[in-house]
């Protein structure tokens, strides 16, 4: 399948929202080993007793962590592009983290297609709008565009 017609199939799914994932649960657990991974141990985040007088009532997962599960949701939607090679992370347009994740809360994606591009080399560029969202909140969490290259 070419370029050009992979791009023509996803054109009618531009600004649609692609998919919604179910919901998963962030634990203490992955809090904590998100803090040893990064180095980033501040109390708001791994100290349960001080965090609970805190602004949040308990810890709260990063920005960062919870920006993570984009390829956890992402490798979920139902996304397929034939004919492909490879995907690679491109980057990020524009992340914003509206509301903490507090630990044990759960999370999901909905996921808009906002672009696609032909690039030089057999390629596309597919941008996509995620919305993490956390249970029982009207705000949510995360919004991120997150940019992937895809060959042919």
């Amino acid at each position: 399948m070419s370029v050009a017609s992979v791009i023509k199939d996803m054109e009618p799914f531009i600004g649609k929202e692609i998919f919604l994932s179910d919901w998963t649960q962030v634990t203490q657990e992955q809090i904590n080993q998100f803090a040893d991974s990064t180095k980033d141990h501040q109390w708001i985040h791994v100290d349960v007793e001080k965090a609970a007088q805190g602004p949040f009532g308990q810890t709260i997962a990063h920005g960062y962590l919870t920006l993570s599960h984009l390829p956890f949701f992402s490798y979920q939607a139902p996304l397929k592009m034939e004919g492909a090679t490879m995907g690679i992370n491109y980057g990020l347009d524009r992340v914003r983290f509206i509301n903490p994740v507090v630990s044990g809360a759960r999370i999901r994606d909905r996921i808009v297609l906002t672009a696609v591009e032909e690039k030089p080399g057999n390629r596309i560029l597919v941008t996509q709008t995620h919305t993490i969202e956390i249970e029982g909140q009207e705000k949510p969490a995360c919004i991120a565009q997150a940019l992937s290259m895809t060959f042919f």
